[in-house]
């Protein structure tokens, strides 16, 4: 086979920032710095908003509302009910806020699906929207958006992104149903007399307003508050707080949309999307991604799903099978069951079937690391493709001194758990120019897509920057089914 790589490269841009809120830390700090602003005389202020609007304005789309919105959370800490001037709370504002650089550390494990969006393009072309796990300060990940297109010729163009980034709009979940989250506090470890009563006290459907309510009441009505306790209660929130939707003004390009940790669950990073365009047993499409949410301490596994880009909705996986890292899902549903590829022992790839893409309860053994390029682990690389040949699935494998290879599998179409193809050496393996990064040593990519007959591969060097492969799509299809399952 000859895999060629692209000389096209994303590097990680410090230069794209957006807005975050900044606590200056604790009440008493916020009471002295909006004491100082209060103080400072009015020429002074409005002097010290110009050069700020000097500095800020051109980075930022709406810089005056976000400063605005941010001097509301100084209300509670001004000694007086007579509102300030409006550059005195953009003052307040600016004081409460700060630039974030999302991407200037790594951007990193791409995943590539079809733009929802066709029109206008070259016959034998396709517009794509490839997304990436970016890593700022503080080393926490979220996701951000790149589109391009592939030519006739697997030829790859990047558009150039939008030099500004938005956060989108959050909506929380509205309603929680109480057997659906019972069940998955038992999953979580935090059922107890403690979650019982909470959860006793709400009725069979309710909000997030309400669970925050009956959590603050037996807190304060409990006759001996425990550290136990208080940690349940922070669970049970975070557990309900991880569901929520989020949206974009649909008029902002795809690269100007970022997915920015929301939630607790989240604080530490949205890690590893793997999208896939998914077919409905209607005929439309649904783009999903399962991701893994990180709090500094432990991961969930999340799924978001949108029809457009534009608008999010955000759940947590469920069910006793939903453990680990790097799930993937199917593009379709296989026999009528949804179906995902999972890694719950930390070494071994696994399949699970479902009749619903939130729950799952069931797996079964699909391989086991086998050849020296992964023999400590071995994972996928994205959902699996559907090809005349079988579902194409990419894994990474993790071998001596933990470097990390991408190989490649073939499965039945009809019966996924039959592996009729394996690659016994990598697809793919860090060259001289990609093993040194934050990371060294690997190549890693979150899933690839079939265009004019290549596979078009979209991988990461070394967690710091990201580029492309391609392949010929019947030369690996030959290779795998050479090998058989069982290749020496």
């Amino acid at each position: 086979m000859n895999l060629k790589r692209s000389d096209v490269v994303l590097h990680p841009d410090a230069s794209r920032v957006f807005f975050r809120s900044f606590e200056p830390g604790g009440d008493h700090r916020m009471h002295h710095v909006c004491g100082r602003v209060m103080m400072l005389p009015e020429r002074v202020v409005e002097k010290k908003i110009a050069e700020i609007f000097r500095e800020f304005e051109d980075r930022h789309h709406h810089l005056r509302r976000f400063l605005l919105r941010q001097a509301k959370l100084a209300k509670e800490f001004l000694i007086s009910d007579h509102p300030p001037s409006e550059f005195r709370q953009l003052l307040l504002g600016a004081c409460l806020a700060q630039e974030y650089s999302l991407e200037a550390a790594a951007l990193f494990n791409p995943s590539i699906i079809p733009h929802p969006n066709q029109e206008g393009i070259e016959q034998g072309s396709l517009r794509f929207v490839l997304s990436l796990r970016a890593t700022g300060e503080g080393h926490i990940s979220s996701i951000v958006f790149r589109t391009g297109l592939i030519d006739k010729e697997a030829r790859i163009r990047l558009d150039k992104p939008s030099p500004f980034e938005t956060a989108p709009d959050i909506h929380p979940n509205p309603n929680y149903e109480k057997h659906l989250f019972r069940k998955k506090l038992n999953e979580l470890g935090m059922s107890g007399v403690f979650a019982d009563d909470v959860l006793e006290d709400l009725d069979d459907t309710f909000t997030l307003k309400e669970l925050s309510e009956r959590l603050q009441w037996r807190e304060r009505h409990t006759r001996r508050s425990t550290p136990a306790n208080r940690e349940v209660a922070n669970g049970i929130l975070a557990l309900a707080s991880s569901n929520y939707e989020v949206s974009f003004d649909p008029a902002l390009p795809i690269s100007e949309r970022v997915l920015f940790p929301v939630t607790q669950a989240e604080m530490k990073g949205i890690e590893d999307a793997r999208f896939v365009k998914f077919r409905n047993d209607d005929g439309e499409t649904t783009y999903y991604a399962t991701y893994t949410a990180y709090d500094g301490q432990m991961t969930l596994p999340q799924i978001l799903e949108t029809a457009d880009f534009s608008t999010f909705k955000i759940s947590t996986l469920n069910g006793p099978e939903v453990q680990g890292k790097g799930m993937a899902l199917f593009p379709r549903k296989v026999d009528g069951h949804f179906m995902m590829l999972s890694r719950q022992d930390g070494e071994s790839l696994f399949l699970m079937t479902s009749d619903m893409v939130h729950f799952w309860y069931s797996k079964r053994l699909l391989i086991r690391p086998t050849f020296p390029w992964e023999c400590v682990q071995i994972g996928n690389c994205g959902s699996p493709i559907e090809t005349e040949a079988g579902w194409l699935v990419l894994t990474h494998g993790v071998g001596p001194m933990r470097k990390y290879s991408i190989g490649a599998l073939l499965l039945d179409l009809d019966d996924p758990l039959r592996v009729i193809g394996r690659l016994s050496e990598p697809l793919l393996s860090p060259n001289e120019n990609e093993r040194e990064g934050y990371v060294p040593n690997v190549v890693y990519t979150c899933g690839a897509i079939i265009h004019a007959d290549q596979l078009v591969l979209p991988y990461a060097m070394s967690d710091r920057s990201s580029t492309f492969a391609t392949v010929a799509l019947g030369d690996l299809l030959e290779k795998l089914l050479q090998n058989g399952p069982n290749p020496r």
